[in-house]
């Protein structure tokens, strides 16, 4: 008899779709918006509205700027159009679990991109290289903190499980600020 109960309080660790694409997209849409806002800050600086400090030219700036700028469109145009989850599934700690597992390993994947397949010939490829590592370091610390602390208090708080995604995104972006 006992050993019919522990068959059957197996726990089947299965790849999760619903659960890696809803962190994928957030990881992709805190990517694109830390590169407009990037290419945001290159549009002024090419149009002299703050002191240059990364560009030489108004050219090079105006350049880089349409660049970054069609790259976060795109970034931002995969998780609307092909992935269309806007849910962070939280509900039970295997959820949870898969949930880190899924933040660190798209992470750590994006990190080795960034660390070692951009180069640092020109400063603006070295900016760029350093927000996809501070989106990467973001994701490691602390998308898996706040997706804990939603996990532990989601009973207590209706908002929790309607916001959750939102609140997760802009945790990120403003970690990933931090870090950079």
């Amino acid at each position: 008899m006992q050993y019919e109960r522990l068959t059957d309080n197996k726990v089947n660790f299965t790849f999760q779709s619903k659960n890696f694409l809803s962190i994928f997209g957030l990881y992709l849409f805190s990517l694109g918006t830390i590169f407009s806002g990037y290419s945001i800050y290159l549009l002024l600086e090419a149009t002299e509205r703050v002191q240059r400090s990364i560009i030489t030219w108004s050219g090079q700036g105006l350049f880089w700027c349409l660049i970054l700028f069609f790259m976060a469109i795109f970034i931002l145009f995969i998780p609307v159009e092909f992935l269309n989850v806007y849910k962070i599934y939280n509900s039970t700690f295997k959820d949870l679990i898969f949930n880190i597992i899924y933040s660190i390993g798209i992470s750590l994947f994006s990190l080795i991109i960034f660390q070692y397949f951009i180069s640092s010939d020109s400063l603006i490829l070295s900016d760029i290289s350093s927000i996809g590592k501070s989106v990467s370091f973001s994701g490691f610390i602390a998308v898996p903190l706040i997706l804990f602390l939603q996990h532990t208090i989601r009973t207590s708080s209706i908002f929790i499980n309607r916001l959750s995604y939102s609140f997760t995104l802009l945790v990120w972006i403003i970690s990933s600020q931090i870090f950079l």
